[in-house]
Order: C-alpha cells, then structure tokens, then sequence
C-alpha cells in the first residue's frame, strides 16, 4: 500500500498525525529536507508544480523523469534511500494550457499526467478547475465538468502506471488528491484582508461529482486511492502578510470530513503559518501541508547571513568577494519577467520586494548561472577561513547554538541548509514523523 494511503488511514484512526510536502526543485533545499529525513529514517514527500516541471520542460528545464532522477541523485550523494522519497505532481492538469482549446488542452494535460505516472511519481494533484479556451468567460465552470475532465485525466495516469509498474514490480499505485481551493501555485497576488474558508457544502459537493465521475469512466479502483481534497481552511500569504489560520472559521468544514472514511484534508500556501497553527491545522484534517516559498525563503535567509559574515571577515583581506545580495539584485533586475507582475510600488517597495517579500519571487533567481557562481564562491571564501563564533551568533544564533552543542558543522554550506532545517522542524513538529516501514 502507498505510504500516503497508510498515513490517510492512520488518522482517521484516531492518530492526528500529518506529513509536509516539499514543494521545490531548489538543490540545497532538497538536500537539507533529504539529510532531516535521514536523521529521522523518516519518508520525505517532495513535489513538482505542473508549471515548474512538465513534459516540454518547465521553468524548471525538467520533465518529469528529469525531476525524478535529479532528486535521486541528491538523495544518493547524501545516502538518503530512494525507495524513501515519495514524488508528488502538484496542479496536473490544463494550468499551463489553459489558453488552448478544451479538448487540445485537454489532450496536453493528459500527456503531462501520464508522463509523471510513468516517472513513478506516487502522489497526483488533479487539479482542472480552471477555464479552458471555449469555456463561457461568463459562467463559473461546473463542478461536473471539472470533475468530468480530472476523470479523464486519472483514466491516463492508471494506464501510465500500468505500464510502470510492468516493468518495476514492486512500484506502488499512486494515490490521488482532488478539487482546488487555492490560488495559482506560488501564493497570492492580492492583498486580501480576509480568506474565505471552503463551504462545508462545496467540499461536500466536489467530492460527490468527482465519485460519480469515476465511476462513470470504470475508475472505482482509483477512486480508493482518492485520500484529500484541496480546501482553502483560512490560510494565505502575499508580500508582507500573512493569513493565520483560524480553526473556529474552519469549523464547519473540519466537522464535514467525519462523513467519509477515506479522505483527508490537504492544505497549500501554509508557508509561514506558526507551529501552533500548523499544529491545530493537522488536528482538524489538514494532514498534508504544502510548503515552498517559505523554504527557499528560509534559505536566502542563512545566504544573505553568511554573506553579512563574509564581508565581516573578509572585505579587507583582498579577496574576491561573493556579493551574493548584489549578484542576485542584478539578475532579477537583468531579467523582470519573474517578478515584475507580483511586486508592486514606488522603487523602494520594489527593491526591498526583491529581496524581503514573503512571495519570495527571487527563488526563481537562484538556479541562473552568476547567481549560483555566487553561492559557490560563497561557500569557498568561507570554507578556507574558520567562522568565528562571534560572528556566528550575531548573524545565524540558531545555528550557534546548533554549532556550540555538536549538532552541526561549522561550515557554510551546512549552515545555509540549516537554515532551512530550521522550517522543516517547524512542520514536522506540527505533523509528527512518517517512519520508514520496517522491512521483513
């Protein structure tokens, strides 16, 4: 049985258990949530968003199977088994063909989702809630009709799989996630004063249209596998705010998961909720928690102090220095097109937008090839030298006190990853821990 499937089942047992989802392709991040894992023999879920990873590439330049055997590869350089990293597809579906025609977007979102089934990816987001070309800009899409297409959409994932697993016996079928209570990955564009909980009754009638939708295309094994709905339980952030969760306006819809025995809640743009929240969240269904800006954020986070520490220590010595903040400003100023539509102001808003904003748009950034020379550089200088514990508590006190106490290595390429550590032990004290299944 699929893990995810088992961890569904342990909590509707009574267990209030939950697991995050790593939603990036960002190297350094997967490897810090590939290392915390280990520390724990623990599952790690990581994640692709079906703009960031699709069959012609993404922003992310991977197809799936590309995505697939780059997390592998991360997974062995850090002695992390693969047979322990689960892979999810998030929003698979028309999201990036939505502009097309229905029936060719169509046609493009079933290529996308059989590709991320023959990867062996074991968690699929089906997610066609929006309009494609055709559809009437003036009526909202029914609930049917978008049940009807994430259907057809299932109906290739199973026959992907099938192929799949002819040739890797021992793969797990894919467990399903439905509906789409969210904005577009990535968090929100506005700046909302409050979030609107999803309707008890329309979580209620999406799982209803998609029950029927399955059966109509001979889905009823896959339909066991159906474990969450994508909700929207009160959470969001934009630039500078953040929505906290607020468990009495999710209420009623928390109330409304006792009827079906097999479904859970999942949660996105939970990035920078408290623990607390996190906490209270899994309690009330939300068992799987979608997490992404917030880790590379984290991540620029110990970047940005390990550069306030390089040019502490080494803007005299007459060394090259990184300027990982100045590299990184260029690049997103060389090339707006990934940030200019989100952020929004005078100069001075966009330019503290750039680097501060919760959205964490420079994320994007970090892959291009000066950027990355930057960090490498980064880490070099500061590899050669040895941090002094001052400067080691005045800029990462976190890490200090991990340093003092043996926990962690003085080094900054540990240091930087640490960082994100730091977010992930966030959710996973809020989740609780997915150990591996003991072997016979």
């Amino acid at each position: 049985m699929n893990p995810l499937q088992q961890l569904a089942a342990k909590y509707k047992e009574g267990k209030k258990v939950g697991m995050y989802s790593a939603c990036t392709a960002n190297e350094l991040v997967i490897e810090a949530c590939l290392e915390r894992a280990k520390k724990d023999q623990a599952y790690v879920l990581i994640e692709a968003t079906a703009n960031q990873v699709n069959q012609y590439g993404g922003y992310s330049g991977m197809t799936p199977k590309d995505f697939r055997d780059y997390v592998y590869r991360i997974a062995a350089r850090v002695g992390f088994p693969e047979r322990y990293v689960i892979l999810g597809g998030d929003h698979l579906g028309p999201l990036t063909f939505s502009h097309l025609p229905a029936e060719q977007a169509m046609e493009e979102a079933k290529e996308l989702i059989r590709q991320f089934a023959a990867a062996g990816f074991a968690k699929i987001h089906i997610d066609t809630s929006m309009r494609l070309g055709g559809d009437d800009p003036n009526q909202k899409l029914a609930t049917g009709l978008i049940a009807q297409r994430g259907a057809a959409l299932a109906q290739a994932a199973e026959a992907a799989f099938a192929e799949f697993k002819a040739s890797n016996p021992g793969a797990v079928a894919p467990v399903y996630v439905i509906g789409s209570e969210v904005p577009i990955p990535g968090g929100s564009q506005e700046h909302e004063d409050q979030v609107q909980v999803t309707k008890a009754s329309d979580f209620q009638e999406t799982v209803a249209a998609y029950q029927d939708a399955f059966a109509a295309a001979g889905l009823d094994s896959a339909w066991e596998r159906v474990i969450a709905v994508v909700v929207q339980p009160g959470v969001e952030f934009g630039d500078e705010t953040v929505h906290p969760y607020d468990r009495a306006a999710a209420a009623e819809l928390s109330k409304a998961l006792a009827a079906y025995p097999n479904l859970v809640f999942e949660g996105h743009s939970t990035d920078y909720q408290t623990p607390l929240h996190l906490r209270q969240m899994v309690e009330d269904g939300v068992v799987f928690l979608k997490v992404g800006p917030a880790l590379t954020f984290a991540l620029r986070e110990g970047l940005f102090a390990l550069s306030m520490i390089e040019s502490e220590l080494l803007g005299h010595s007459g060394r090259p220095l990184a300027k990982f903040p100045e590299v990184l400003e260029a690049a997103m100023l060389a090339n707006p097109k990934d940030w200019q539509k989100h952020y929004h102001g005078d100069e001075h808003r966009l330019r503290l937008a750039r680097k501060y904003s919760f959205s964490d748009r420079c994320r994007y950034y970090l892959p291009q090839k000066q950027v990355k020379a930057a960090v490498d550089l980064l880490f070099a200088n500061l590899a050669e030298v040895e941090i002094p514990l001052g400067l080691l508590s005045q800029f990462m006190p976190m890490q200090y006190t991990k340093v003092r106490s043996g926990e962690l290595a003085n080094h900054p390429r540990e240091l930087a990853k640490d960082r994100v550590v730091n977010c992930v032990e966030e959710y996973l004290w809020a989740a609780g821990i997915l150990p591996w299944v003991k072997e016979e």
